[in-house]
């Protein structure tokens, strides 16, 4: 044979793993944003809120910064939540973020570039997740969603803040963009199994409620497997594959969790029981209720258009294809429908919850910006639209002058707000470094707060000899104590299984969890223009018992407009005095020697 025409062959012999002329290979996908590119915008903006974001939650800090403390450095601050009693906080989840952040331990100087170590991290596996979701929206619905969907993951104060933050309700964000992900990319068949077991984890080692998310999911293809487009006995080997991986997930977290309180828990039933089932008394609302209209609020401050483009992306999408005829997906009107349903899903419980916060819309956040992208889509092809009644006449470079000002308005307007919050607030984070640097004996000292304890970022940012402590002030709920420090009976890590003193479930202030001042060596408190002193918050920073180690701005919101508090403004004398900022003193203070 002619070794020109054996070699002509070979190339269009399938058996030789090419691809034959009547087989044509299909092709690759158009990305408008090369997946590479697409990883390093969104790794930038959420390594500038790992390194320059402040702690927006208490709750942060005590819940799981601390915990993570205490199993890496042996002492920290333990909230009821932990107590044995309770057990309505999961070791597992710490657990895998103590071991990277012990790891970075040993590549840095000192505890906080472990805090920033951990942070950076947690902002790599967000941009790793947004980026698979954005491949995924690429390929299944259409290149142009995806390419809006990356810009708002980018420059939203939502992701902004949530990307780096070390809570459950994060977590949940990152595996529900990859639930979220299984359930649209079916490429090479359904990965309902894959789906289900994101979905999973998140609920059991993030956030129990989270879980919700996958409902419409699950609806829609056991709908699609009754009206005769699918097996039912493949569905069901795909729910069973799923459900039995979740299950692997429960018996580890159970078994880890066993390990550190002694005693087999079920963390995410325990969560659920007391939040839904606590009773009287008890549950999330004895914490604080906020209106009905809280999430609108706080969703439109941290993605302003975005945000309002996500709650009409479904009837928008509706119009379009039953009305118009006009198709701005690659997917069926029912599969669409079903991606943009669990934002509404989710909104409407939690604003049926009087107990609201901010990270609550945390595992949503990748669904907000689905459906403000597929809205924004749908808008951009109705404007561009040559057979439009109202836009068919006007000039093309005028309408793309005119998207071109909205992006423009949305996205400055996100980075405003992120500069605002990171400036005005930054300060807990700032003023502890002349600890770090202190060369004078240090055993025994404490760090006191008093007014200002639910802006304590961590431990990590007090050197070893050094514990924080709380004194008295004009709260009166339950603050936290201190993990056992001890070598006690048989096991590592007692204070994680001993049973501390003065907890509860119901937020009773406990008196035990209160030092003397004179028993301070250093003391952080904040003073305010204009503020008054009362019986157990005096003005410390006046105060000529306590000399100032380092006093850092921080916005006295009580005398700034709401504009000044929303976005950034330029501290300049030309500004309008409603709109301008108007800051105090966030201080570290040390007592001077009698």
């Amino acid at each position: 044979m002619d070794p020109k025409l054996e070699g002509h062959k070979r190339r269009d012999d399938p058996s030789k793993g090419t691809q034959s002329r009547t087989s044509p290979k299909p092709a690759p996908t158009r990305f408008y944003l090369p997946l590479n590119i697409a990883f390093y915008l969104c790794f930038a903006s959420h390594l500038l809120a790992a390194l320059y974001a402040p702690i927006q939650d208490c709750d942060e800090t005590f819940n799981y910064w601390e915990p993570l403390h205490y199993l890496t450095h042996g002492y920290g601050l333990q909230t009821w939540e932990y107590s044995p009693e309770f057990s309505i906080r999961s070791w597992a989840y710490i657990l895998i973020h103590a071991i990277p952040a012990k790891v970075a331990g040993f590549f840095g100087r000192g505890k906080i570039f472990e805090f920033y170590a951990l942070r950076v991290i947690l902002a790599f596996v967000c941009a790793a997740t947004e980026v698979r979701l954005y491949s995924a929206i690429s390929r299944v619905i259409n290149p142009r969603i995806g390419v809006i969907f990356l810009m708002i993951v980018a420059f939203s104060p939502g992701f902004f803040y949530a990307s780096s933050a070390f809570v459950p309700s994060s977590f949940a964000m990152y595996t529900s963009a990859l639930g979220l992900t299984s359930f649209m990319d079916w490429q090479g068949g359904p990965r309902t199994a894959t789906g289900i077991m994101w979905f999973g984890i998140g609920a059991l080692l993030g956030w129990p409620f989270a879980g919700a998310l996958i409902l419409p999911f699950v609806i829609e293809e056991w709908l699609t497997t009754l009206v005769g487009q699918g097996g039912v006995f493949e569905t069901f080997r795909r729910y069973l594959d799923g459900t039995v991986r979740c299950f692997i997930a429960l018996a580890l977290q159970v078994s880890i969790d066993a390990f550190f309180y002694h005693s087999p828990v079920v963390v995410p039933w325990r969560i659920v029981a007391y939040n839904v089932f606590g009773g009287k008394g008890r549950g999330p609302d004895i914490f604080g209720t906020e209106p009905w209209d809280y999430y609108l609020r706080n969703l439109l401050l941290n993605f302003n258009l975005w945000f309002l483009l996500a709650l009409v992306a479904g009837p928008l999408h509706l119009v379009q294809s039953l009305i118009f005829k006009q198709k701005t997906t690659n997917q069926p009107l029912i599969r669409t429908l079903t991606f943009l349903s669990p934002f509404y899903l989710w909104l409407s419980i939690f604003t049926l919850q009087p107990h609201k916060e901010e990270r609550f819309m945390f595992p949503a956040y990748p669904f907000l910006a689905l459906n403000a992208a597929v809205a924004f889509h749908s808008l951009l092809a109705w404007v561009g639209s040559p057979s439009s009644i109202i836009f068919g006449r006007i000039p093309a470079k005028i309408k793309l002058a005119a998207v071109l000002s909205i992006v423009f308005l949305a996205v400055n307007i996100g980075l405003l707000r992120i500069v605002g919050t990171v400036t005005a607030y930054r300060a807990p984070l700032q003023v502890y470094y002349p600890l770090q640097e202190s060369t004078a004996p240090q055993n025994g000292s404490t760090v006191c707060f008093g007014k200002e304890w639910y802006r304590f970022p961590s431990s990590h940012f007090l050197p070893d000899p050094i514990h924080a402590k709380f004194i008295k002030s004009e709260f009166d709920g339950l603050l936290p104590g201190e993990f056992h420090e001890g070598n006690v009976g048989f096991g590592l890590f007692p204070g994680t299984w001993l049973m501390p003193s003065g907890m509860n479930d119901v937020n009773e202030e406990d008196v035990g969890k209160y030092i003397d001042i004179q028993h301070c060596t250093y003391l952080v408190d904040s003073h305010m223009p204009g503020m008054k002193a009362t019986e157990y918050e005096p003005l410390y920073a006046l105060d000529e018992k306590w000399e100032r180690v380092v006093c850092q701005e921080f916005l006295d919101t009580s005398r700034t407009g709401l504009m000044a508090r929303t976005i950034w403004l330029p501290d300049l004398q030309l500004i309008p005095e409603r709109y301008q900022r108007h800051w105090g003193e966030y201080c570290l203070l040390r007592r001077k020697d009698d």
